[in-house]
């Protein structure tokens, strides 16, 4: 087979070349069995399907990279499917290896390339070691995994996988053994370095590059990290009186990078400093997490917040992105035992992600490095809170400093001074109907009790200037990033208005292959899905500064809903005329919805929510709604209501002994939070009640989606679910959240307060609780103690 030139085509595949492999021998390659597929599939097993009889791998004579032949793989299956060798390879604890293989994806949602893994007695130890995954693509891409051989295994298995219905073809497999880590461990340097503060003792241990941090204070804790994965080593260490200096190898990219380690003089904080250059194949994962105790939880900003105990079996490994709506929506994490805690503030979250992964059993997070364009980019900063009282609610609080510290806490009282519609907002029902006479079904609610509405039907004129009157906040849906092939009109059901169809090709996001990016798919008239282009966040803007002013001449819409910015994730973009980091990609963000509600002076909502745009938004679509726990499909099918509840959503997205109001407790007087458009209140009948009793012990208001049909079958319940929440929550809109408390061990009962004095109590539990005052509240029901 010819060998094949280095190249850079995505920023998941690590690029050759780098300059350290000169001075460290190559070990040598690891046979594969008939890499190439010249003599069919002799040495590759038949393609595994998880539904029966959903695909096959034949040797492909007409589609190939190198030599004659190729592999193709087809699969019509709904669920999983893997490729793999026949054998398995004799490998070493501590073995840098590479796989690589020449990918073509037709059609799908991509490979998956890695290796399964296995211990002395046969045992598999993981089905996806070291994977790297590519998606649809015109030509032949060169995928490389690069990774370290963990303790405990001996062999591996080069593999495949998927999921769903593809087709593609692969070619050109090979292994290579680098080196082993023991031949790049540093020496010279001590077994452990220390450095202190008043507050705080620190030591970090060079074997492992793990840190134990003793909180001095009375009544303080020590925390001590695991080591997560092997492929960082420890080169050097100095520690001065005010910090450590460490150095450190990242094997899977052969980056050399430095971590500083500096305590805070005067509060319990560590900040750590991350500085390196080159190519970043993989992400660097450093710290190490922190692991917990029995009776520990974690303190994640998934969407509106949810904890989860460490040595809660129910909970599968994760990752969440820190630079979008569909991750972490704050820059920050925690784990405590509910009074001391302790917190990580992420101050560089644009290439950062947070790794949930279970370590002897018990979970625990790690920050995770990501490549910017390609490289290890600008510096990376982490900072380290340690809490002796206070719990989650105290890490709130001190994202709350930080986030007025960056500049990004604005209230709703200030944005109300330009936008004086806000008011129209507080306590405001969201409500989604598509009757065709809007006018005559808003004053049907008002008529039976729902009078504060947020409205975001796009109507005519007359039909605005009448909701206006009514006191509604008329607002409309409206888009900045689907763009389709005008050539594919033809194939679909419809055009959808808000498309800027303009932008086709010139201004889509294209990856580092020069392609373009796959957005929301369309079901077209066949049944088939198309994808739609992304329009790049550095042109969004002019489109809309084109849209929006003629429009509002004749529509005077008091608010604006746009859709996926604060969802969908920051990008990358390698289109020569308009490229970006994801830094860039979050700026050109936030100044569309600057526009948005400075310039044209708009009550201003988006999807899911991140606190990046908190400054310029009013409310979020989607923060009250873990987007993990979501009924299926809850983003294409939203009328569709469920009779039945899956159990995930009971147990997380209505669970009350795992959700946090953690954006509540930063955010609340600042942005208006709803559930998402495809979770909403009388989504599944049987939560209603539930959702109700969150709503208000939130703060948030609700959100209905029906059709004239369903409000006239419903009508007693969606007045009683208004009744219950909107009256109370328009009081402390504009208030911030100071306190939320757990009134009993299981959870059942719960407590918030707010700045203006008032106190919500929820009972979530099937028993009747005595509260301080000898009152007694009921089982599903709550108590609001108004304050100023």
């Amino acid at each position: 087979m010819p060998s094949a030139p280095a190249v850079s085509l995505r920023p998941l595949l690590f690029c050759a070349g780098v300059a350290w492999l000169a001075a460290v021998p190559t070990r040598a390659s690891l046979a594969l069995p008939n890499p190439g597929f010249e003599t069919g599939l002799e040495g590759w097993k038949p393609l595994f399907t998880r539904d029966p009889q959903s695909g096959r791998a034949t040797p492909d004579a007409g589609t190939f990279h190198g030599g004659r032949a190729a592999v193709r793989l087809e699969h019509t299956g709904a669920r999983d499917w893997s490729f793999e060798s026949a054998e398995r390879l004799t490998v070493e604890a501590g073995d840098v290896l590479e796989l690589q293989a020449w990918l073509k994806v037709q059609s799908g949602s991509g490979l998956t390339l890695g290796v399964s893994t296995w211990d002395a007695s046969g045992r598999n130890l993981s089905w996806s070691h070291g994977a790297q995954t590519t998606r649809v693509h015109s030509g032949w891409q060169l995928v490389r995994a690069r990774f370290v051989v963990p303790e405990g295994v001996t062999r591996i298995q080069p593999r495949l996988l998927g999921s769903g219905p593809m087709v593609a073809w692969a070619d050109d497999f090979s292994l290579e053994r680098k080196f082993n880590l023991r031949d790049r461990r540093g020496t010279g340097f001590p077994a452990k370095v220390a450095v202190a503060s008043p507050t705080l003792a620190i030591e970090f241990h060079t074997g492992d590059a793990t840190l134990v941090v003793v909180d001095r204070r009375p009544g303080g804790r020590q925390w001590s990290q695991r080591r997560q994965g092997q492929d960082l080593l420890v080169t050097g260490a100095t520690a001065s009186r005010d910090r450590l200096e460490i150095r450190l190898f990242h094997a899977t990219s052969g980056v050399d990078f430095t971590a500083v380690l500096q305590p805070d003089p005067d509060q319990p904080e560590l900040l750590v400093t991350l500085r390196g250059e080159g190519a970043l194949g993989s992400p660097v994962v450093f710290p190490h997490p922190f692991t917990g105790e029995p009776g520990d939880y974690l303190v994640v900003p998934m969407n509106e917040g949810i904890s989860y105990p460490v040595d809660d079996p129910t909970i599968a490994p994760m990752r969440l992105i820190a630079y979008g709506g569909h991750g972490i929506c704050m820059a920050f994490w925690g784990l405590t035992d509910g009074t001391r805690g302790q917190m990580a503030l992420l101050e560089t979250p644009d290439d950062a992600s947070i790794r949930l992964d279970r370590l002897d059993g018990r979970l625990a997070i790690a920050p995770s490095w990501e490549a910017q364009r390609g490289a290890f980019g600008p510096e990376r900063r982490l900072r380290y809170v340690f809490l002796n009282s206070g719990g989650h609610v105290a890490m709130a609080k001190r994202y709350r400093a930080y986030a007025r510290q960056i500049g990004i806490l604005k209230t709703l009282e200030e944005k109300r001074r330009d936008v004086p519609a806000v008011e129209r907002l507080y306590g405001a029902a969201n409500i989604w109907c598509w009757d065709k006479d809007a006018v005559a079904m808003a004053r049907e609610l008002q008529a039976a009790g729902l009078q504060r509405l947020l409205w975001s039907n796009r109507q005519g004129p007359e039909g605005i200037a009448a909701m206006n009157a009514l006191g509604i906040l008329t607002s409309r849906y409206d888009i900045y990033q689907d763009v389709m092939d005008p050539a594919q009109f033809p194939r679909l059901r419809g055009v959808h208005a808000d498309w800027t169809t303009a932008a086709w090709p010139k201004d889509l996001i294209l990856d580092r292959a020069g392609q373009w990016i796959h957005g929301w798919g369309v079901t077209a008239k066949d049944g088939t899905q198309i994808p739609c282009g992304v329009l790049c966040d550095r042109r969004a803007l002019d489109y809309a500064r084109e849209r929006i002013p003629p429009e509002l001449a004749t529509h005077r819409y008091l608010g604006r809903f746009i859709d996926t910015t604060t969802a969908s994730s920051w990008r990358e973009c390698y289109h020569p005329d308009h490229p970006m980091t994801r830094s860039e990609s979050r700026h050109w963000k936030m100044e569309l919805l600057r526009y948005m509600s400075e310039s044209q002076h708009l009550v201003t909502g988006s999807e899911t929510g991140h606190d990046a745009a908190v400054p310029y938004l009013h409310f979020l679509e989607g923060m009250m709604s873990l987007g993990p726990y979501r009924v299926p499909d809850s983003g294409r099918r939203m009328q569709q209501i469920w009779d039945e509840v899956p159990e995930r959503v009971a147990k997380f997205q209505l669970g009350h002994t795992y959700r946090l109001p953690l954006f509540e407790l930063v955010f609340h007087d600042c942005v208006v939070s709803y559930w998402y458009w495809g979770d909403y209140n009388n989504k599944l009948p049987a939560l209603w009640d539930k959702r109700d009793l969150f709503n208000v012990l939130y703060g948030a208001p609700p959100m209905y989606m029906f059709d004239r049909k369903f409000w006239t079958a419903h009508r007693s319940r969606f007045v009683q679910s208004y009744e219950n929440t909107c009256p109370h929550i328009a009081k402390i809109a504009a208030a911030e959240m100071t306190d939320h408390r757990f009134l009993t061990p299981d959870r059942h009962v719960q407590e918030t307060r707010f700045g203006n004095g008032t106190t919500i109590t929820v009972n979530f539990g099937n028993a009747p609780y005595t509260l301080p005052d000898g009152a007694i509240l009921g089982a599903g029901r709550y108590r609001v103690t108004e304050g100023r």
